[in-house]
């Protein structure tokens, strides 16, 4: 429970309140698998099927989540259908104790060898990158680090705009050369910059190009030579941000991003705004990178550490 320290029921609330939708859905097509049962059976397990890949867990984890239920069924003999959704929440919270989607500590990251600790956010277009950015730099600040920000997302001036706004607001440094600019020269300005203020925290901005697009992996690749020049072993995270709202399209996004660049953390965003939070438990499970960051509001201290242990308790609660 360490996770949300000092401000727990303040945290959980907002956490409660914006899986809210995706609960409702999730439960509510959940009760209606076992009416009229009184046992689990394969009619039960073929409708709870139905209800996993339609909340958008997805379809390997599902037959994860089934296979591991059947498993259940078969050694205690019966099951009655009341106690489903106990079952189907410690076997969700059982599968993503097996996998990488460790909990992650805090938002008090360390420096890396005396110098600041970087952070590359990549993403498409509309998923809420720069204001994940934004809400990351006040909780960094809000812990005590020194942070500055980098608009490296120059193809769009809405980004580098928005991104100032956001160091106005949270009240730390921005480098930025405006649109059009070099990325890469921005993302060296800005180390260098970080460096002769002796900051903690580095957080530089990219383009949102489609997922698809072949020159994402040159461009990015360009970004992290040059702040390796700067700062050996920089960017020490490289953060892909999805919209939770667009579902299994998340997934998709996950897995072409990494194979374009080494992506070793993830941010869920939107889960306030839809029904589709169930994609939460299919990324943790199926990908090899860390869901570290879940948005569940719009408010600047609605960016949380993901913590698989509440998030599937909020879910089922």
């Amino acid at each position: 429970m360490a996770f949300f320290g000092l401000f727990s029921k303040e945290k959980k609330e907002s956490l409660d309140k914006g899986l809210e939708k995706t609960k409702q859905s999730f439960l509510s097509k959940l009760a209606r698998t076992i009416v009229g049962k009184s046992k689990v059976d394969e009619e039960v397990l073929d409708n709870l099927e139905e209800v996993l890949i339609t909340s958008d867990v997805g379809v390997d984890t599902t037959l994860k989540i089934i296979k591991r239920i059947e498993a259940r069924v078969s050694r205690d003999k019966v099951l009655g259908t009341n106690e489903l959704n106990t079952i189907l929440k410690e076997e969700i919270a059982a599968l993503l104790e097996e996998n990488n989607s460790t909990n992650q500590g805090s938002f008090e990251v360390e420096k890396q060898d005396g110098q600041p600790y970087v952070i590359m956010v990549v993403g498409v277009n509309g998923v809420g990158k720069t204001t994940t950015i934004g809400k990351l730099a006040h909780q960094f600040k809000s812990s005590g680090k020194k942070v500055v920000l980098g608009a490296a997302d120059t193809f769009r001036a809405a980004a580098v705009d928005q991104l100032i706004i956001w160091s106005e607001r949270v009240g730390v440094p921005i480098v930025q050369q405006g649109m059009g600019a070099d990325p890469a020269s921005v993302a060296f300005d800005t180390l260098q910059s970080a460096k002769s203020q002796d900051a903690d925290v580095v957080i530089i901005d990219t383009a949102g190009r489609l997922h698809n697009k072949i020159n994402l992996m040159t461009e990015l690749s360009k970004i992290k030579r040059v702040m390796e020049k700067v700062i050996p072993g920089a960017p020490h995270e490289i953060l892909l941000v999805l919209d939770g709202s667009t579902g299994q399209n998340a997934f998709e996004q996950a897995k072409q991003f990494s194979l374009a660049t080494d992506i070793n953390a993830l941010a869920i965003t939107k889960l306030d705004g839809t029904a589709k939070g169930g994609v939460v438990i299919g990324i943790s499970d199926q990908m090899k990178i860390p869901v570290k960051y879940i948005g569940v509001g719009e408010g600047i201290n609605d960016l949380q550490l993901f913590n698989k242990t509440e998030f599937v308790d909020s879910l089922f609660s």
